[in-house]
């Protein structure tokens, strides 16, 4: 006979598979479990031929996270919802947000609008100035496509709307009010070291979300920022915004 505790873990695993949270949740913390592994690693930066080079865990983190997103992609209702089509209105606000909050990133990086920042990720090959446009790959691909759509799925679908109403789903974005949008806009600054740009970010990808309803726009808000801080990036050698 099966212990009534296992029967009551087992339950409450299936109940939280099945609910609206798990696949908003579940990608996001795969994501921060990396980020936890990766800082437990040596910096990620070139190694000799034949050494383990840590920056590998950066591709595993994509992959995994993509593989999670492609999986539970058909529960993702506020991305594949028909019936609200972004107009070119969206993507204008999409694109002109993404492009400010770049312009607010790369400034506000030292002093006491940031925690301090390490070396960052170092695309080179060992002792060369060449980019190794392999592992470069893996590291846009999660920066432009896989962290936009785990994070905003979390931080604004999730996570604002269920401060909101723990019944999340039923919260309209507009509906979210100034608190929600507060409280998850100060823990996505503190995500990440340049805690000041985090906090505007995420008032900025917050904003979006509430102003237009669609979730895609503070999404391809976020792409944009990241794909363009990776192009600066690669063309400065300022690698410590990795």
């Amino acid at each position: 006979m099966a212990d009534s505790g296992d029967v009551g873990v087992t339950r409450t695993l299936h109940e939280w598979r099945a609910s609206a949270a798990f696949p908003r949740v579940f990608p996001f913390a795969v994501f921060m479990v990396f980020v936890a592994i990766g800082s437990a690693l040596p910096a990620p930066v070139p190694v000799a031929p034949g050494e383990l080079d840590p920056r590998w865990v950066y591709a595993a983190r994509a992959l995994a996270v993509g593989a999670l997103l492609i999986w539970l992609w058909p529960r993702f209702s506020e991305l594949r919802a028909a019936g609200t089509p972004m107009t070119p209105v969206d993507f204008a606000l999409a694109i002109i947000a993404g492009i400010v909050v770049l312009a607010i990133w790369i400034p506000l990086d030292s002093g006491w609008v940031s925690f301090e920042l390490g070396q960052g990720f170092d695309p080179r090959h060992f002792q060369s100035e060449r980019i190794d446009w392999t592992i470069t790959a893996f590291r846009l691909l999660g920066l432009v496509i896989v962290v936009p759509i785990a994070e905003e799925l979390f931080w604004r679908s999730f996570l604002m709307r269920w401060i909101a109403d723990q019944a999340f789903m039923s919260v309209e974005p507009a509906r979210v009010g100034a608190r929600a949008l507060v409280i998850s806009s100060v823990l996505f600054a503190l995500e990440h070291s340049q805690w000041l740009a985090g906090l505007i970010a995420g008032f900025i990808y917050g904003w979006i979300y509430m102003r237009t309803g669609k979730l895609w726009v503070p999404v391809i808000a976020h792409a944009v920022t990241n794909g363009l801080l990776g192009v600066y990036i690669l063309v400065v050698r300022d690698f410590r915004f990795w």
